[in-house]
């Protein structure tokens, strides 16, 4: 859905340039020839002569208007084209960020609920390490004490 409204974007751009551009170059064009042609002509334009050239004035200033609000009508047609899919973007994001505060609520919970079990795996890990540690402070006090033995009852037989 967002690719095929992108695309249409791409296109409007350049028929909106294409048509400011056209309207800028039909008022320049016109003001041009309004100064030649009073460079040209010397003598008083006539009543009649005033009024159909004020009438055209009127007529292409009416068309470079009706273009400047096309092109900024078409500009906000495309701004209303580009905001609906970002808004819609955006609520999907926010829904999915909701979800990811829910879960980790829940997760928050659930790690709250194990802390005690945890603590007692943590104390019964540090007991069996105290544990290992007397077995073979026992072991090596067990051999010390059969070496002890052997000896003595080696010098008891001698």
């Amino acid at each position: 859905m967002g690719c095929v409204q992108t695309k249409t974007m791409k296109k409007e751009v350049p028929v909106i340039i294409k048509k400011y551009y056209t309207c800028q170059t039909q008022l320049l064009s016109h003001h041009d020839s309004a100064i030649m042609e009073t460079a040209e002509e010397s003598t008083e334009p006539t009543e009649v002569d005033i009024m159909g050239l004020c009438q055209d004035m009127l007529s292409k200033m009416a068309k470079c208007l009706t273009g400047e609000l096309t092109v900024t009508s078409e500009d906000y047609k495309l701004l209303e084209n580009m905001t609906k899919p970002t808004s819609l973007k955006y609520l999907e994001m926010k829904y999915i960020a909701i979800n990811i505060s829910r879960n980790l609520k829940d997760l928050n919970q659930k790690s709250t609920a194990l802390q005690p079990y945890l603590d007692q795996i943590t104390l019964t890990e540090e007991q069996v390490a105290a544990l290992d540690q007397a077995a073979y402070k026992l072991d090596a006090y067990s051999k010390k004490l059969e070496g002890k033995y052997k000896k003595l009852g080696d010098e008891r037989i001698l």
